[in-house]
């Protein structure tokens, strides 16, 4: 399969995020700090308070209100363009408010929306607040529940990803009691599937490996520190294999960690980890 080159993709959505958390200075040091390497964003976020925080900040920055995804890509590079969205009350640093959820929420149905026509190649996110969101009704757990949701349903997965290592966590938004309860082979199967099914989509690896972690100190011991592992990690990844994914564990999770060291970048080995 072919891919687009970088220059013939259009721009990427960002998010506003809340705008009294770090969003904006994001933002507005990616644009200022990154380069030509990544200029080719806009943001759905309030102009107004954005070019308040760059004066705040003392950054020389030209912000752009533009109407249209498209008009970025005739703008020079040191240049922010924003498609507006309003903020009800203005924000202030540290203190969410609910009067503002509206907008955040909004700002992430956008950029999806464009997106989803083929207007942007993808969405980035700022940090949300969860617990003012939800004041104001907002019924997901997070980001990653409600992206599934607008975008069409599905089983919702969460890749954390640096250079040698990708991790997948099985549950997610969870205090950790509750993560333990609901820590499920089932779940376990189903993310892993579909994590080995975008590394070779989307990462290009022909045979993907997944290392799947254990919920316990030492991957449980056999039992001695905690059954879980026993009784649910290790069937699960017995159930992978005779279903044909590569997979290995339950193993300690440091030692997912450590072997991604071993060999950084030689895809297909056991780099990304399923962590209960």
């Amino acid at each position: 399969m072919s891919r687009k080159g970088t220059t013939d993709l259009p721009p990427i959505a960002l998010t506003m995020g809340d705008p009294a958390g770090v969003g904006g200075e994001i933002t507005l040091l990616a644009k200022t700090r990154a380069g030509a390497a990544l200029s080719r964003f806009f943001v759905v976020d309030d102009p107004t308070r954005l070019r308040r925080l760059a004066a705040r900040l003392g950054l020389s920055l030209e912000i752009v209100e533009i109407d249209d995804p498209a008009e970025a890509k005739a703008l020079a590079p040191e240049i922010l363009p924003v498609i507006a969205e309003p903020l009800p009350e203005p924000p202030v640093a540290g203190c969410p408010n609910t009067a503002n959820a509206g907008a955040v929420i909004h700002a992430i149905d956008r950029a999806v929306g464009f997106a989803a026509d083929g207007r942007a190649a993808g969405v980035v996110t700022n940090p949300i607040q969860k617990s003012a969101l939800y004041a104001a009704g907002f019924s997901h757990p997070g980001h990653t529940e409600y992206l599934a949701e607008i975008s069409g349903g599905g089983v919702p997965v969460m890749m954390l990803a640096c250079a040698g290592l990708r991790t997948v966590p099985v549950t997610v938004h969870l205090g950790l009691r509750d993560a333990i309860d609901r820590l499920s082979g089932d779940d376990i199967v189903t993310k892993s599937k579909i994590t080995a099914a975008a590394l070779e989509r989307d990462f290009g690896i022909g045979r993907p490996r997944l290392a799947v972690a254990g919920l316990n100190p030492h991957a449980g011991e056999d039992g001695a520190m905690g059954s879980e592992d026993r009784d649910i990690v290790e069937p699960a990844v017995q159930r992978l294999r005779a279903e044909g994914v590569e997979a290995v564990g339950p193993l300690p999770p440091i030692r997912c960690s450590v072997r991604a060291r071993e060999r950084p970048m030689t895809p297909p080995f056991a780099c990304t980890t399923i962590r209960p």
